[in-house]
């Protein structure tokens, strides 16, 4: 009977142990958030950020998460060196008071075990606005590199930026602006 018990108490103890959170922190390197917008209807233009940190913690058993992200607005990169002072600028990202952009989950909604969508909070110039990350693709394994384990995702949502104070040139460069990112992570 003390066998039965030990090998319940080990197994127990095995299953509380798979369904641990696991924390990752954003490989910088492998993570740029990019944003998309019509540009006088002639063509969508994508720019990206280039310095990007941040936690993702992830609880595959319980199907919880969460995702802590920030974004440096002044590493945005049009490719571009006078473009990229100008969104930098009051009429835009405003960096001067406003150098960082960030997303901050409270839901994250899984298909078996796989995140799908997560629900936060982003911040731009300032504003806080509701936003729902679709998840694209998800992947999770040691990385063949590093011999850690290591989860990286693609990930998407609209927004408008009229509700972040950037709407100068709407309606000729569109207000409606597509966020998406590819995020890798390695875990601590």
């Amino acid at each position: 009977m003390k066998k039965i018990a030990l090998a319940v108490a080990v197994s127990s103890f095995a299953v509380g142990a798979l369904a641990a959170p696991e924390t990752f922190n954003v490989e910088p390197t492998h993570t740029y958030p990019r944003f998309e917008y019509s540009h006088f209807g002639y063509s969508n233009q994508q720019q990206r950020f280039d310095k990007t940190s941040g936690k993702l913690v992830i609880d595959r058993a319980a199907k919880t998460g969460s995702v802590d992200v920030t974004i440096d607005a002044t590493s945005v990169n049009t490719g571009y060196a006078l473009f990229n002072q100008h969104i930098q600028g009051a009429d835009f990202f405003d960096t001067a008071k406003h150098p960082t952009i960030t997303f901050k989950s409270n839901k994250v909604k899984f298909e078996g075990d796989k995140p799908v969508a997560i629900e936060g909070e982003l911040t731009i110039k300032g504003v806080t606005k509701p936003v729902t990350l679709t998840v694209t693709s998800f992947h999770s394994m040691p990385h063949p590199m590093l011999k850690k384990d290591a989860i990286g995702a693609n990930a998407s949502a609209k927004v408008k930026r009229s509700e972040f104070n950037m709407g100068k040139n709407v309606p000729y460069v569109s207000d409606e602006v597509t966020l998406t990112i590819a995020v890798e992570a390695i875990k601590e």
